[in-house]
């Protein structure tokens, strides 16, 4: 694992513990030589986990669209700021740049991110973990709409298992760091499973 991809907010949300589990996530991923990409704002929990990976002498790379750099919430003080056209290039690049995405808390662009992956990874378009950070059970109700879509069979179990989950940084980042990607495409019929 060289490189993780984090998706979160550009607020900090209502719970310290939100803050206080970025900045965790920061300094283990530096601690362990692992290279942040994320989206390149200053603001909220993104701010707050390319601090902590930079304060940890980490490298953190940024990537956001012009119109997002030009409101000024760019992060100017990271290792490489990419400046790109659109949010379809910025999405395209962090899933380049990556080897594994982590969502932590966040808004309907969080989520959008980290469907958008775990989508790809269904159809065998990458191979990449996908995980979410728990914090505080963030996730649980998102977690039961994935259980509940797979209970009615729009989702097949072993793509339900794609989801990688932990309320620990630490352990999130060991779960990413030694995924190995068994799932079939999905266009497989149960009886070829």
């Amino acid at each position: 694992m060289r490189r993780l991809c984090v998706f979160c907010g550009s607020a900090s949300g209502t719970q310290p513990e939100y803050l206080a589990s970025a900045r965790k996530l920061g300094k283990s991923l530096a601690a362990k030589k692992i290279e942040l990409v994320y989206g390149g704002g200053r603001v909220g929990l993104m701010g707050a986990i390319a601090d902590s990976v930079l304060e940890a002498g980490g490298t953190v790379i940024g990537i956001i669209p012009e119109r997002l750099a030009a409101k000024e919430i760019a992060h100017n003080g990271l290792t490489e700021l990419h400046v790109v056209k659109s949010m379809h290039e910025r999405k395209a690049a962090m899933a380049e740049m990556s080897d594994g995405f982590i969502a932590m808390p966040g808004g309907f662009g969080t989520i959008e991110e980290f469907c958008e992956v775990l989508t790809w990874s269904q159809l065998g378009f990458q191979k990449k973990p996908c995980g979410l950070l728990n914090t505080l059970g963030f996730y649980n109700t998102l977690i039961e709409l994935f259980d509940d879509m797979t209970k009615k069979e729009f989702v097949m179990q072993v793509h339900r298992d794609l989801v990688i989950v932990s309320e620990d940084p630490d352990e999130m980042i060991e779960k990413v760091s030694n995924y190995v990607h068994t799932a079939p495409d999905k266009w497989l019929t149960k009886d070829e499973l």
